[in-house]
């Protein structure tokens, strides 16, 4: 079964867009697994202190990818839920993914920094980025590329509103979606 890298700006709809693939993998009986980045913040430890501390930040990625190589199997569903912004990061993924014989694809949420960014405004205190990390993070973003083969293929999450922590979800797109991440 596939790994399904998740990756797009801050408050992009990432955590949004793995639990759509959840549900949907979930009600075809599918195991699903999705590891989250932000479940590996150490306590006392904020999205915002992890990005700005490198040491912080290289333990929660290792954390992450651990277990990801942990639960790669031919019978689970793995999505990689996080920044992901890093293509060596990706690169690794990848290669977990073909050291278990298992297939792998790269689903982008594609939004404007602008309303990433009217998104993290939205959320509670304790889950926005501030300023400084939010542009800190746009600028060292490494954008996913269908010609490298580690972000191959490479599927699109498009927002179909304003505000992914809406619950209108459009089932043809969510199926489209993913039908395609499935087959990938």
């Amino acid at each position: 079964m596939p790994m399904i890298v998740i990756t797009g700006y801050p408050s992009s709809g990432k955590s949004t867009t793995a639990e759509r693939l959840r549900g949907f993998f979930e009600s075809r009986k599918k195991l699903v697994h999705v590891v989250s980045e932000e479940s590996y913040v150490p306590k006392g430890e904020t999205k915002c202190t992890v990005y700005q501390n490198s040491t912080i930040e290289k333990e929660v990625r290792g954390n992450l990818k651990s277990t990801i190589m942990r639960l790669l199997s031919k019978d689970t569903i793995v999505i990689a839920d996080g920044l992901n912004y890093i293509k060596g990061f990706r690169y690794e993924l990848w290669c977990a993914s073909k050291a278990t014989k298992t297939t792998q694809c790269t689903v982008h949420c594609d939004v404007s920094k602008d309303d990433a960014w009217d998104w993290n405004e939205q959320r509670t205190e304790e889950l926005k980025y501030d300023k400084d990390v939010f542009d800190g993070l746009i600028m060292r973003y490494e954008a996913p590329n269908k010609d490298q083969r580690w972000d191959s293929p490479l599927l699109l999450a498009l927002a179909d509103d304003k505000n992914p922590l809406q619950e209108n979800v459009h089932d043809n797109q969510l199926y489209d979606l993913g039908k395609k991440v499935y087959n990938a």
